[in-house]
């Protein structure tokens, strides 16, 4: 790994955090990926239900395009989004973006054809553009000794998400079905039985907007007459970064900055795919190269990790940041994560071997699974099934590590190569362009591969584990690419709130 210049941070007292806020901020942002993430135990098992899905190969194909449909409504705004929030300001295009989200996400839950489904999860898709606003507005209100930890929230707070999105999803699907008792007697639950966890995911939405309309504070305006400025007193509204002169935006088009965005575009795409593949993996027959779980274990298995997230990203992650710098720390990321993508295809042989899969019922014959617990933990069923789930809980680990390490180092590199605050928001709106491009791409490639791969009957790697082994090639690349990056790339080249 290369050398990293040892920065003036590393010597200075780090500036306590502005939770005031950071709090509405992390709110606002909590809502994308729990409504990004809860449909993902559920989204096999919902696909296979629609009148148009005839097949097991069908079900992945259609999983992934209403998955990637989301992805290309939101790289048609998203351009959009970055841009607009340097004009008007970060606030009112967060909250405009969350009120869109609270209406479609519902709509999203009475879907019974994958028609209806595929145009709400669309226009769900298009008010998706928190991401570069909410990055754009932390970096505004952080310094140089905080930053690290600042930007560490943001993938933090993207975690926590997918995790809690993960298990309402895992806990709360078709919930006549699950709990009876409670919900048996609902006529409306037996009708659209993905109703409840997409009303569970709104009202986290609707906590975001609300927290964004009473305590959110503007931290960009557009720039006023300095005769105007002059002696203006400066009101409880008023916002907490001044607006700078706005450079050409081929100032981000640097080599360095083409590597940097090249980089993120090669860990989003590897992510998309990996994302996709997972509960569909999870949810397969172990006789096509699947785990045979149903939707509660899958949510339980996506929620892996939590304690680990909340430590690496609050307290390891920052103090590695000021001692290597976000280049190194992203390399390492991608060291830890990569051997996840390589190793969890060959959990398979061990679900093939636990054996009793059984045909979902509710698949309608489409390969919906349900690996069974054992009857006696003691058995050497048991002792399998255990050891399947432990084998499991390391690899995920091993990704939740890799993940928080080369996310935020991405971040923050992105951040850092911003030539002014007020192209922040269009710098990581090319990021966020990237990133949906390349969830657009990868559902498609995960569901369309695999799909063929399970069929195919070839060798490895061009059996099941082939999607597996393309991501891990995809984050082995993007380290290539960062050993050419230089160490400049750890600094924030817009400067602190003090040169601003």
């Amino acid at each position: 790994l290369p050398a990293m210049a040892r920065t003036d941070t590393q010597d200075t007292a780090e500036t306590p955090l502005p939770w005031g806020q950071l709090g509405p901020l992390m709110a606002v942002r909590l809502a994308e990926p729990i409504n990004f993430a809860l449909i993902l135990p559920f989204l096999y098992n919902m696909v296979a239900g629609f009148e148009e899905v005839k097949s097991p190969a069908d079900v992945a194909f259609y999983a992934g395009v209403l998955f990637a449909s989301f992805s290309v409504a939101q790289a048609i705004t998203t351009v959009y989004w970055g841009p607009l929030s340097d004009r008007i300001g970060r606030r009112p295009t967060l909250l405009m973006g969350l009120a869109g989200d609270l209406a479609t996400f519902v709509l999203f839950g009475l879907s019974r054809s994958f028609k209806w489904a595929l145009v709400t999860r669309t226009l769900n898709g298009f008010f998706a553009g928190n991401g570069a606003v909410a990055k754009s507005a932390v970096s505004e209100i952080a310094d140089d000794t905080n930053r690290p930890r600042m930007m560490a929230l943001v993938p933090f707070v993207w975690n926590v998400g997918m995790m809690a999105g993960a298990a309402l999803g895992g806990l709360l699907a078709d919930p006549a079905a699950q709990y009876p008792g409670v919900f048996g007697g609902i006529e409306l639950f037996r009708t659209f039985p993905y109703l409840l966890p997409c009303m569970a995911g709104s009202v986290t939405t609707l906590v975001g907007l609300v927290a964004g309309l009473l305590w959110l504070k503007e931290t960009l305006v557009v720039r006023r007459p300095a005769a105007a400025e002059e002696g203006a007193p400066e009101s409880e509204c008023s916002p907490l970064v001044a607006r700078a002169q706005q450079p050409p935006a081929a100032a981000v088009w640097t080599a360095e900055g083409r590597r940097v965005l090249a980089i993120a575009w090669l860990l989003a795409l590897s992510t998309a795919i990996g994302d996709q593949v997972y509960p569909i993996f999870a949810a397969a027959d172990p006789a096509q190269g699947g785990l045979g779980f149903a939707p509660r274990s899958i949510g339980a298995s996506l929620m892996v990790g939590g304690v680990a997230v909340v430590y690496l990203q609050l307290a390891t992650y920052p103090r590695l940041a000021r001692k290597l710098g976000a280049l190194r720390c992203f390399q390492l990321g991608v060291l830890v994560h990569a051997p996840y993508y390589f190793c969890t295809p060959f959990l398979a042989l061990l679900a093939a071997h636990f054996g009793r899969a059984l045909d979902g019922g509710g698949g309608g014959g489409l390969g919906v699974a349900s690996l069974e617990a054992p009857a006696s933990w003691l058995s050497r069923a048991g002792a399998e099934y255990c050891l399947l789930w432990a084998l499991l809980v390391a690899l995920l680990l091993l990704r939740i590590v890799g993940n928080v390490f080369a996310f935020t180092s991405m971040n923050l590199m992105v951040s850092n190569i911003a030539p002014s605050r007020d192209m922040l928001g269009t710098v990581n709106s090319v990021q966020q362009l990237g990133s949906v491009t390349a969830r657009i791409v990868g559902p498609l490639i995960s569901g369309s591969l695999w799909g063929w791969s399970v069929r195919s009957g070839l060798p490895y790697p061009l059996n099941s584990h082939l999607v597996w082994v393309i991501c891990g090639s995809l984050l082995l690349a993007s380290w290539r690419v960062a050993a050419r990056l230089p160490p400049s790339v750890n600094v924030f080249a817009a400067g602190d709130r003090a040169a601003a």
